[in-house]
């Protein structure tokens, strides 16, 4: 969905990748996430081995919340400094933040995409891409907010279960649905 939203000229601040720009070797949150939970959480060249430290912290509540704790705030923190930036030069500007609904945050964008897909497919995908269990893979997806509770707060509801050229179609529909009449204001 971002690579069609970037394409139709929208701005884009991904919550992923800023979290993977600050826990970059040597920044300030990586050394609170080795000061909490060891230094096995780095790789051989002292860069965090996210694969590992995701196996801990979705087998513990009590790391979870650590790692939430130290990364969350500086991720909210430098994600809304790009919208600022980004938002003085274009028009549009998509915050991908899978976290968005869990924090309440829904105040900080004009509209709420959700993806949405199946259960079972969600499975599939993570088992496929990340190489996880079945439980594994459970437990990353329950330990966020249940896909019924995103989809009845989102304002735009993007079916992910077809084809990319039907999801790309979707979101095209959607574009024009909900951004255009926007921007023909401004």
């Amino acid at each position: 969905m971002a690579r069609v939203l970037l394409d139709k000229g929208a701005a884009l601040v991904d919550a992923d990748q800023v979290s993977r720009d600050l826990t970059g070797p040597g920044s300030p949150v990586l050394s609170r996430l080795v000061e909490r939970f060891g230094s096995e959480i780095l790789d051989s060249e002292g860069r965090l081995d996210r694969a590992n430290l995701a196996l801990r912290v979705f087998n513990s509540a009590e790391d979870l919340e650590a790692l939430n704790e130290i990364t969350h705030p500086a991720i909210w923190k430098e994600s809304l400094s790009r919208l600022a930036e980004l938002g003085a030069r274009h028009p549009v500007v998509v915050l991908m933040a899978p976290l968005l609904l869990e924090h309440g945050a829904e105040a900080i964008v004009d509209q709420v995409w959700v993806v949405d897909l199946p259960l079972e497919e969600q499975l599939r995908r993570l088992i496929d891409r990340d190489g996880l269990s079945r439980d594994e893979a459970l437990r990353r997806i329950r330990s966020q907010m249940p896909a019924a509770e995103k989809a009845a707060r989102a304002d735009v509801l993007i079916d992910n279960s077809g084809t990319l050229e039907q999801t790309r179609a979707l979101v095209d529909t959607a574009w024009e649905d909900w951004v255009t009449p926007l921007l023909e204001i401004y």
